[in-house]
């Protein structure tokens, strides 16, 4: 078993003794997204994997809350919001949209004189802030300084 499934199993556990069933929903969600990964892999999840799934279940909440909130669903968008906010924390910590810009301004001055083409720019910068930011937000950031230079 990986560590973070061991850490999400052993939180399930004190998520069952206190009886808090949002938590326990959640959990729930992650252990099986890691079975099915098992189902589909033939073998357990490596490490690496296991962060794709709960990257994966964020992501989903998140796009849940903005289909939500166009609908003015309030009760569902509370709810995903707070299924997020469960998961977040067994995600590596994010980086901030400072540091993103600062990494795109050093791509785009090392790229050739094409540092106008903004698929050239994402390609160079998304491996280095693979599960580390939401892609979303870099391709903002990448447009908005596409746009100034």
């Amino acid at each position: 078993m990986g560590v973070l499934k061991d850490r999400i199993t052993s939180d399930l556990k004190e998520a069952m003794k206190a009886r808090d069933q949002l938590r326990l929903d959640t959990l729930r969600s992650a252990i099986s997204g890691f079975t099915y990964k098992r189902g589909e892999t033939g073998r357990e999840p490596s490490d690496e994997e296991e962060l794709d799934v709960l990257r994966r279940l964020v992501k989903q909440r998140t796009d849940s809350i903005a289909e939500f909130e166009k609908g003015g669903r309030t009760d569902l968008v509370e709810k995903e919001r707070a299924e997020r906010e469960i998961l977040l924390p067994y995600l590596p910590q994010q980086k901030s949209g400072e540091e993103i810009r600062a990494l795109v301004a050093a791509t785009i001055a090392a790229l050739p004189t094409d540092g106008r083409n903004q698929g050239a720019v994402m390609k160079a910068v998304m491996p280095q802030l693979r599960g580390l930011a939401d892609g979303n937000l870099v391709k903002e950031i990448v447009t908005e300084a596409l746009a100034e230079k």
